[in-house]
């Protein structure tokens, strides 16, 4: 048993020498065996161990003596454990949520907590073969996609690691048995008053007697397969996210050319950006994936909004991640600068930082080389220097352009979004403005050839 754990974890590389790994011990038959096949394969593997466990408090003295067996039988092996206890009903109840998904959440944010002393950098938990044909079936009858079918992966998120996946519950149980383990035993795996209970009782004996004595490895491989199909196409999401999202600090952009592919593309590149602008997993279903997809197809002003308080929104056909806890009137900012003391500064301001260089003219400057670096004639500036805000009444001469123009106007000419106007920085000379930062410059401080000094300006946005 041990050689078939060993074989498996090397197989999908779930730990390297040298790791210290965190047991995810409720003190059950899966739990106890994982941590003494681990224990006994520690020199072998090369790792460190540790245990954590909590309490849900849901089965009165049976919880507690699962607290204390786990105490114990770290304290027998010469390991450290790591305890809490929560009352998961109540913290259900005031968090809105299933006990089951309170449940979850508590072990996984625990677990982190753990880790955030930096002694773990992996995390064994003990799903076993049967765990993952449950689940498959558990998702089938709910309804759910390709990863979903796909079930619990060997590794994930860099971290989390089954390193005995591959065993089913009978060779746990043979396993438990042959090292005289003395597991502790909750009662309510039992009752058939929860559907996955009722998977295990009922469904897989009733297929593996009628239709399919093997299906606890049949549905496993059919898991392995879907998972590879679904690598596939994350990473081919992956690709399109990296080429069409835009992510800033208190939004994201996802370009309107990203919903030209494929629908299977375009669902799972949207929850990669629910769940990165969010930093939340579980809060987004494909009923609010689907809205944004209709949404990407709809009149420019249309939102959705979903959990979290994040709602999206179509702004010229691009679609928009925003939060609604940062929707508030951004107030005006002014920085002024004196144009003798302007080279080689670099300004933070807003969201970006400014670099200002003074340079001789250069036949051989590209005008249009980014639209973050632009180029005035420096000889123009009389005094000073200003970086500001957009004001009411704020206007100047677009480059190309004779006359004035409303800075309001530009910016609905270029589609920039309302929300968003706002932020952006406008660089002025003298009180006149020379660029509107990222969208048009001024045609009255445009170089030539008779130009001779050259103030660059560089803007860059802040990495957050």
């Amino acid at each position: 048993m041990k050689d078939k754990v060993i074989t498996y974890i090397r197989k999908n590389k779930l730990i390297e020498p040298g790791d210290n790994v965190l047991v995810a011990l409720s003190g059950g038959p899966d739990s106890v065996c994982l941590l003494d096949i681990l224990y006994k394969l520690k020199d072998k593997l090369n790792i460190t161990l540790g245990a954590v466990h909590i309490n849900h408090m849901l089965r009165g003295e049976d919880s507690d003596k699962d607290e204390e067996y786990v105490i114990e039988l770290c304290n027998k092996i010469g390991i450290q454990s790591y305890i809490k206890r929560v009352d998961i009903n109540a913290y259900s109840a005031e968090n809105k949520m299933s006990s089951e998904m309170a449940g979850r959440k508590v072990r996984y944010d625990f677990f982190e907590e753990v880790m955030k002393n930096g002694k773990y950098n992996k995390i064994a938990t003990a799903h076993n073969a049967n765990d993952q044909a449950e689940t498959i079936i558990f998702r089938l009858i709910r309804g759910s996609g390709l990863e979903g079918l796909g079930g619990i992966k060997a590794y994930r998120d860099n971290k989390i690691i089954r390193p005995i996946l591959c065993l089913d519950r009978e060779e746990v149980e043979e396993y438990i048995r042959k090292e005289n383990l003395n597991p502790r035993i909750d009662k309510t795996n039992f009752e058939k008053i929860y559907n996955r209970n009722k998977i295990r009782l009922d469904i897989l004996p009733y297929i593996k007697e009628y239709f399919n004595e093997d299906i606890i490895e049949t549905l496993n491989r059919t898991a392995g397969l879907l998972q590879k199909d679904n690598e596939f196409l994350e990473s081919e999401s992956l690709k399109v996210y990296q080429k069409y999202c835009i992510e800033y600090d208190k939004y994201f952009i996802i370009k309107k050319d990203a919903f030209t592919n494929h629908d299977s593309i375009i669902s799972r590149m949207l929850r990669n950006a629910l769940i990165r602008y969010s930093n939340q997993t579980y809060d987004f279903e494909m009923k609010h994936i689907y809205e944004i997809m209709d949404l990407a197809r709809k009149d420019t002003g249309k939102i959705v909004n979903l959990p979290k308080n994040i709602f999206v929104e179509n702004i010229y056909g691009d679609i928009y991640i925003k939060n609604k806890l940062n929707q508030k009137k951004v107030d005006s900012k002014k920085i002024r600068l004196n144009k003798l003391d302007i080279d080689n500064k670099k300004i933070d301001f807003q969201d970006f930082f400014i670099q200002f260089t003074v340079m001789k003219n250069d036949k051989n400057i590209n005008l249009k080389e980014n639209e973050f670096i632009k180029y005035f004639e420096f000889d123009k500036i009389e005094d000073e220097i200003l970086l500001k805000t957009r004001e009411d009444g704020d206007r100047m001469i677009p480059l190309g352009m004779k006359g004035n123009k409303k800075v309001k106007d530009i910016f609905i000419d270029m589609k920039v979004p309302k929300d968003l106007r706002d932020l952006i920085p406008i660089l002025c000379f003298d009180n006149r403005i020379a660029w509107v930062i990222g969208v048009r410059t001024s045609e009255e401080y445009r170089i030539s050839n008779n130009s001779k000094n050259i103030l660059k300006v560089i803007v860059s946005r802040k990495e957050h």
